[in-house]
């Protein structure tokens, strides 16, 4: 049985498309019999990352690192995101002289600068040297893929999403006032522009579902809107389902998970014309894409949930957890602890 070792700095109980990407690979990965081993900040002393305390970081060096993956002996190991962990993931993957895999799946470059006056090229430069040294790096869709080829990443491989379609489907009842209702899930920070959607003039209710470190400033500012908090499972699928329009205002997201998860709640989606968005949603179909949001947001409200659905069928997880092994650099003979005694 070939053990694959999955190298994170997000997981629970972090909620968003990161963590339920890897929780389903890695759950498919088991299903496929694979034994999956995941190194995640749960296992060690940690401490809060700067301007979102929500987030938990991993004190751990590269020597606490090879100890975890000698005690696993993994035939590859895949280094998930370009945190603590990751750096030191990619140090002893390195030093052992054992190829391994990563994926890009935030726009950290973007994100830093957002708070502080960090220049793109300098993010870039780091992010890009982190990720040169794996065999391939994964990315969610072709557009991202030919942007970071663009600005000197190699070996960029595509990876795509799933969505959960028994659970997010589509129900009788709507929002239960008559009124449309437009809603927006994921983190609550300066990075999702959410207050594009906030700002918006649109008939109806506007619901937000999610948390981060700006939902209180911002339900303090627009008193009018929903804050529901976090929700998963049932709770979740329920409110996607009552939404007449999605309404995703990110200008920096790689991909979208929460947009199939609307598609497939038989809910239309309002978006701008950026990676991510322009991969999944066809305009007049299952939603619209435009520089004007308001625009789309009322287009997309005359759509109806059949087709929306039916995009959303063709993006299942078992899938994209099978491209994910075939972009593994597995080693068949030589597993890490042979690599690092040699």
């Amino acid at each position: 049985m070939k053990k694959i070792a999955i190298v994170t700095d997000a997981w629970r109980p972090q909620i968003n498309g990161v963590v339920t990407t890897l929780e389903r690979t890695v759950a498919d990965l088991e299903g496929f019999g694979y034994r999956v081993s995941t190194i995640t900040p749960d296992l060690f002393k940690s401490f809060r990352c700067p301007t979102y305390p929500e987030i938990a970081l991993a004190a751990a060096g590269a020597g606490t690192l090879r100890k975890q993956l000698l005690a696993i002996n993994p035939h590859c190991v895949h280094i998930a995101t370009e945190g603590p962990l990751g750096w030191a993931a990619r140090k002893v993957c390195l030093g052992a002289g054992f190829s391994f895999t990563t994926s890009y799946h935030t726009r950290f470059p973007e994100y830093v600068r957002m708070r502080w006056p960090v220049p793109l090229s300098l993010s870039y430069s780091i992010v890009r040297r982190f990720h040169s040294a794996a065999a391939r790096t994964m990315v969610a869709t072709s557009t991202l893929k030919s942007e970071l080829e663009n600005r000197g990443f190699a070996n960029t491989v595509l990876w795509s999403r799933g969505v959960d379609t028994a659970l997010f489907t589509p129900q009788s009842g709507g929002s239960g006032d008559g009124k449309p209702m437009f809603i927006y899930v994921g983190r609550v920070a300066v990075e999702k522009n959410i207050e594009a959607f906030l700002r918006l003039d649109l008939p109806g209710r506007k619901v937000v579902v999610g948390d981060g470190p700006a939902r209180k400033r911002l339900a303090e500012k627009y008193r009018e809107v929903e804050f529901t908090g976090y929700k998963q499972g049932k709770e979740l699928a329920a409110l996607f389902a009552s939404a007449d329009v999605f309404v995703f205002p990110s200008l920096t997201d790689t991909f979208g998970v929460v947009l199939l998860e609307a598609m497939a709640s038989g809910v239309p989606v309002a978006a701008y014309p950026v990676t991510g968005p322009v991969e999944t949603v066809v305009n007049g179909v299952n939603g619209y894409l435009d520089d004007d949001l308001r625009r789309a947001a009322l287009k997309a409200l005359e759509l109806p949930a059949g087709p929306c659905r039916q995009c959303a069928l063709k993006y299942t997880w078992e899938s994209c957890s099978r491209q994910f092994v075939n972009n593994l650099s597995i080693h068949d003979t030589e597993m890490f602890e042979r690599r690092a005694q040699g």
